[in-house]
């Protein structure tokens, strides 16, 4: 059976040290894919952007600095708030969000309960295919 868990959240793009904008992101968790996270970025252009890496990166950004390349992940404060920062680079530009700690981590919560860590692989069924493919 497939679970979707989907969390809206506003995250603020960082321009400069003084001066952020907000922007309308969806995160999103389906049992189909369960080793990844996807988050759509609403922002003002004709088509929302789609971001999609490994939900393990984002659990452990959320206590402590991991990633690299596109995606880096890391935990900090701001303004006496618990803030996740996410760094995502393409060839079409460089990002920094701040994403509010407890409601990022609230929806992980959610995820991981939905599909505890270590049983991803049993979500795709690849043990019942292996063996149909086997029993040929």
């Amino acid at each position: 059976m497939r679970t979707v868990v989907e969390r809206e959240l506003e995250l603020k793009l960082v321009l400069s040290p003084e001066r952020r904008i907000p922007v309308p992101a969806q995160f999103g968790y389906v049992t189909d894919d369960p080793y990844a996270v996807h988050v759509t970025f609403h922002i003002d252009s004709a088509h929302p952007v789609h971001w999609t890496f490994a939900r393990d990166l984002l659990v452990e950004g959320v206590f402590r600095p991991c990633g690299r390349g596109d995606v880096r992940v890391w935990p900090t404060k701001a303004e006496g708030r618990s803030i996740v920062l996410l760094s995502l680079s393409s060839p079409d530009g460089d990002a920094l969000l701040e994403a509010p700690a407890a409601p990022v981590s609230a929806w992980l919560e959610r995820t991981l309960r939905v599909v505890p860590p270590g049983t991803e692989g049993e979500q795709l069924g690849l043990d019942d295919e292996l063996a149909e493919l086997l029993a040929r």
